[in-house]
């Protein structure tokens, strides 16, 4: 599915942001539609996600977590394997080509978890671009890892400490750098959120998912599976799996957002089960608001899936009955990140975390389900540290 001229999938997305952006967007539009039609811009970034970043990445059957769990067979996408140990390479890798070929110098970028902000450091460092991360000084604190992974590579941390000093102002501020700096700096944006053509650009970067899933399960089985599971935040690893199949009816979609303590309670990032279409960070979509439009204050166990909006996509899906949206707590991420771990030896960073834990709820209600595959969208190592107090200290017995 491709957006309308204008950037909506239905009556979500479009372009609400400054006037001094609009030109800017347009570039990086047109800049875009150029390198799709080109192949040796498509040359250069398949060789770079296959030497570089080591895809394909594997399609795992997790049999002994199939067997704890009962009725289907579970399949792993492994984007956790892929360099920086996330899917946010495939997306950075893209879009730092753009900017090289735009002729900028910089790159800057926001991020929540920080694996984004590592993998534009990354591709920043490969293509010799300067790079500044914009970063919630909560979210440092509870990613230092990643903060001196990115520091290492050469780029500037910068903290956030406004508002809920987590991904949604660190996307403020990252705007206003790019609003001063548009001749010389390339945004390179980490999800499916933002005003067009950031969703539909990163969901094609991050296409290569799904492509590669559908193919990979051919060797395991004759057709497709019957349901994908991914964790949505902004959505990039879910819709990167998800839009290859969208046309595959049969298929059925599942997104798992942050529960936090309880859609109850009011401490989540469940937007699309507690949100309403609103406008944020320059598009219309489902945002987490209050009556008078302000947004609500999220929380999550999960730095990256704490985002109080989600893409534009995600919400034509939600509406359409295409995908369908749950929220996993964070005892139930906790538990799933246990669980994999235990069962198959993967430490899953705890956004995918989510995705896992919500598996034993799929397969009670969807007795019907034969084969799902699950994207494993980063790996755990980030996470320990947070982990180390929440997680029995000695292993669980066999």
């Amino acid at each position: 599915m491709l957006p309308d001229r204008r950037g909506y999938f239905g009556p979500y997305g479009g372009r609400f942001v400054p006037e001094t952006l609009l030109a800017p967007l347009v570039e990086v539009e047109e800049a875009f539609r150029r390198a799709q039609k080109d192949p040796s811009f498509r040359r250069e970034l398949n060789d770079l996600l296959h030497r570089y970043a080591g895809r394909p990445t594997p399609l795992f059957f997790a049999k002994n977590l199939s067997r704890r769990l009962g009725g289907a067979k579970i399949f792993l996408k492994r984007e956790d394997l892929c360099h920086t140990g996330s899917h946010k390479l495939n997306n950075t890798l893209g879009q730092c080509l753009l900017a090289r070929r735009l002729g900028k110098k910089r790159v800057i970028a926001e991020t929540g978890a920080g694996q984004h902000g590592v993998a534009t450091a990354t591709a920043g460092a490969l293509m010799g671009l300067q790079c500044a991360v914009y970063m919630g000084s909560e979210d440092m604190a509870r990613q230092a890892l990643n903060v001196f992974r990115m520091r290492s590579l050469g780029t500037r941390v910068v903290p956030v400490n406004s508002g809920s000093r987590t991904l949604k102002d660190a996307i403020n501020e990252a705007f206003r750098d790019w609003v001063a700096t548009v001749n010389t700096t390339f945004y390179a944006m980490g999800s499916v959120v933002g005003p067009h053509p950031y969703p539909w650009m990163v969901r094609e970067f991050q296409s290569v998912i799904g492509r590669e899933t559908a193919r990979q399960i051919r060797e395991y089985q004759s057709g497709d599976p019957d349901a994908l599971v991914a964790c949505v935040g902004g959505g990039s690893n879910s819709m990167g799996l998800f839009a290859p199949f969208y046309e595959k009816r049969r298929v059925k979609f599942f997104g798992v957002e942050a529960g936090g303590k309880g859609l109850m309670t009011g401490r989540h990032a469940a937007t699309l089960c507690a949100g309403t279409p609103g406008i944020l960070h320059g598009a219309y979509t489902y945002v987490l608001q209050d009556k008078h439009g302000q947004i609500r204050p999220t929380h999550s166990i999960s730095a990256g899936l704490d985002y109080p909006a989600v893409g534009p996509e995600h919400s034509f899906y939600r509406d359409s009955g295409r995908a369908e949206y749950v929220a996993a707590t964070d005892s139930e991420a906790v538990e799933g990140f246990r669980l994999l771990n235990e069962t198959e030896g993967i430490t899953a960073a705890l956004e995918s975390a989510h995705a896992i834990g919500y598996l034993p709820r799929l397969l009670r209600g969807h007795r019907s389900l034969k084969s799902v595959v699950v994207c494993l969208s980063g790996r755990g190592d980030k996470d320990m540290a947070q982990l180390q107090d929440l997680l029995p200290s000695e292993g669980a017995s066999r």
